[in-house]
């Protein structure tokens, strides 16, 4: 015995708003990811360049006050 799913009959103009409205959920999800993945590059950087500064100044030789 298999049940089939069937899809309520919808006019046209239904139709097309609800295929509008899962294109855009679908549209948001790209671009929500892209922008997520632009982030992540962006503050991926950040420990590296903290470290950089940090060993920076940690290995400058410290400046002789002038008397």
């Amino acid at each position: 015995m298999s049940m089939h799913h069937q899809e309520p009959i919808l006019d046209s103009k239904t139709r097309r708003k609800l295929e509008d409205q899962r294109r855009m959920v679908y549209r948001r999800a790209i671009e929500d990811r892209a922008e997520l993945r632009r982030l992540e590059s962006e503050f991926d950087d950040i420990p590296r360049q903290i470290a950089t500064n940090y060993l920076n100044l940690a290995l400058a030789p410290f400046p002789r006050s002038a008397r």
